[in-house]
């Protein structure tokens, strides 16, 4: 997810990433905090989540809140390791290391200071997401609103790329990129193709005094359910299929007898030979 976030290949400035439950992580919303973007998932089981308090030796400043809330977050920890945590998170900003190589590094030693810094501070980005979820109604609507679009553009992939179910079936990375590029090739067809037939039924002029402002700002290109990945059957539902029985050709006879086999099927090096009145 940081990753497709850092190395989108646009000129866009991503200020939010929208993701599923799968994709919320505590690890994940320190890195994308300290990488300046929020990250913004869909908590499935939102009445689960603990929340972490924000300071140590107030047990009873929220009791309202008692239930959901855990320990305090450890700061003196963020502190310590901050300049560490900038220079992990300025490596992947440059491209000098990746993502995954730098929590692969972290994963096999999970006591490392800098990481338990990094999941420390996203601990506390998770508790003010979820707070801030729970109490602004339009922020719900924008991550509702931001992850189907996201579930509306891997359903289009899923459509246009069926072959093999969609899935990279192969581990070698030069097969991996040519399927990533193959695919782009076909989101940017049907980009380009919708946005000729967007044209087309706009040019009508009845259309063009028919739709609003609003109407407008909603039209987009990015709508696939015309697309016929395994071509159109047309039926002819005025007329009946014809469902008789088909004549089965004979078998055909032998062109000679069981008696007098032909003159070039000997019995040779490797062969069996046939006994006389023996069927071929």
């Amino acid at each position: 997810m940081v990753e497709g976030a850092m190395r989108h290949g646009t000129t866009m400035d991503v200020e939010a990433n929208y993701t599923d439950s799968h994709g919320q992580s505590e690890i994940g919303f320190g890195v994308t905090r300290l990488l300046d973007f929020d990250l913004l998932p869909r908590i499935k089981r939102i009445n689960k989540v603990k929340l972490y308090r924000p300071v140590a030796g107030e047990p009873d400043a929220y009791p309202q809140l008692t239930p959901a809330l855990t320990r305090p977050i450890r700061w003196e920890l963020i502190a310590q390791q901050y300049d560490q945590m900038i220079k992990y998170v300025t490596a992947i900003r440059t491209r000098t290391a990746s993502t995954e190589a730098i929590l692969r590094r972290f994963t096999r030693n999970a006591s490392h200071p800098t990481y338990a810094a990094m999941l420390e501070v996203g601990r506390a980005q998770k508790t003010i997401l979820v707070a801030r979820y729970l109490r602004l109604r339009d922020l719900q609507r924008e991550i509702e609103e931001g992850l189907n679009v996201m579930e509306s553009s891997d359903g289009a992939n899923s459509v246009i790329a069926y072959g093999k179910g969609g899935e990279v079936a192969s581990n070698r990375r030069g097969e991996q990129e040519m399927f990533v590029l193959c695919l782009r090739i076909l989101q940017s067809a049907l980009v380009y193709v919708n946005t000729l037939m967007l044209q087309d039924v706009l040019g009508e002029p009845e259309w063009a005094d028919l739709l609003t402002p609003a109407n407008r700002r909603g039209l987009t290109p990015l709508f696939w359910s015309h697309v016929r990945p395994y071509g159109e059957v047309n039926l002819d539902m005025g007329a009946r299929l014809n469902l008789t029985a088909a004549t089965v050709p004979a078998p055909r006879a032998p062109a000679y007898s069981s008696d007098h086999p032909p003159a070039g099927n000997r019995a040779g090096r490797g062969s069996r030979p046939t006994a006389p009145g023996s069927s071929w």
